[in-house]
């Protein structure tokens, strides 16, 4: 190894870096300007992340999930991203070695599967220009309305979404308590702009929309229409395709493209991956642990001090 004094920032960590690709490993030269652009491209991330990140000692697993996001958010194919982040692995593996870092922030890190469908998901603004599309003066659109406030609030699954009961609704704590995929129940806070929505909707225009049908109490879901029906799947998912048009929002868009828009700016904004997974209600063993070990008061906090829409401004 190089007898270099032991790099501090990224720049000096990517700039040992190469001479040791060089010097010691022999690597090819399109090998070494592979690896050095992608992590150029992760230093630049991190000089534009909020606060700036130079310290090379201060990454973290969060700073290169939000990373990969970014990545991806950018258009960039599953073996791209893979191949950035095994860059980054490799520098990190080279600076425990110097002694510039005491743990490696990639180890846990599972690479994007080659093949598969990289999710989209929309910038903050684009959220807020469709959630305020559906109109506030019919009892439609302030179900609508509702419907998207808590789906991005939440990061629901759209069934989840569309099955959610009356009873799973508490509006006085401020969360919803959904049974996601394996029977498994999860409490999920909303937030004060979704908490509103909800109520609002659910002050009279719930009724109205059942009043056709006999009244409120013909349906036990929380979303209806004047069928006296649940919403449905795919009337959902026609509905915001046609408010993506009115906000005039050129990407594909789905139910999913909404709940991993909620992962993706919990993430951007100072989460931690492992509250995100349990909010979202990931299946894996790791994430139910996690999920089982933090407190509803800790995942209600998280959540309003992270998420865009948990507290007015």
């Amino acid at each position: 190894m190089s007898a270099e004094p032991t790099p501090t920032t990224l720049d000096e960590a990517i700039d040992h870096f190469r001479f040791y690709m060089l010097a010691e490993r022999g690597l090819a030269q399109n090998t070494i300007e592979a690896y050095l652009r992608d992590l150029g491209d992760f230093a630049r991330w991190c000089g534009q992340a909020t606060p700036p990140l130079s310290d090379v000692a201060a990454v973290t697993e969060d700073h290169v999930t939000a990373w990969m996001l970014a990545m991806m958010d950018r258009g960039l194919d599953n073996a791209s991203v893979a191949r950035a982040v095994v860059a980054l692995r490799q520098l990190c593996l080279f600076l425990r070695v110097e002694g510039a870092l005491h743990a490696n922030p990639t180890a846990t890190i599972d690479l994007p599967k080659k093949g598969r469908k990289i999710p989209r998901f929309l910038s903050i603004q684009e959220v807020e220009r469709l959630i305020a599309a559906p109109s506030p003066h019919t009892p439609e659109g302030l179900r609508d309305r509702a419907m998207l406030e808590v789906l991005y609030a939440t990061g629901l699954r759209v069934t989840e979404l569309v099955e959610l009961p009356m009873n799973g609704v508490d509006l006085t704590v401020g969360y919803v308590r959904v049974t996601g995929k394996g029977n498994k129940t999860r409490l999920v806070p909303l937030g004060e702009e979704a908490r509103d929505a909800l109520e609002r909707y659910l002050r009279a225009p719930r009724a109205e929309l059942l009043r056709p049908a006999g009244g409120p109490s013909v349906s036990g879901a929380v979303f209806v229409t004047r069928r006296g029906d649940a919403m449905t799947r795919q009337a959902f998912w026609k509905n915001i395709k046609k408010y993506a048009i009115i906000a005039e929002i050129s990407k594909e868009i789905s139910p999913h493209v909404i709940r991993h828009s909620f992962a993706t700016h919990l993430l951007e904004h100072g989460a931690n991956l492992r509250v995100v997974q349990a909010l979202l209600g990931h299946a894996d063993i790791g994430t139910t642990q996690i999920y089982t070990h933090v407190t509803r008061e800790r995942l209600k906090n998280l959540h309003a001090a992270h998420h865009p829409r948990a507290k007015r401004a």
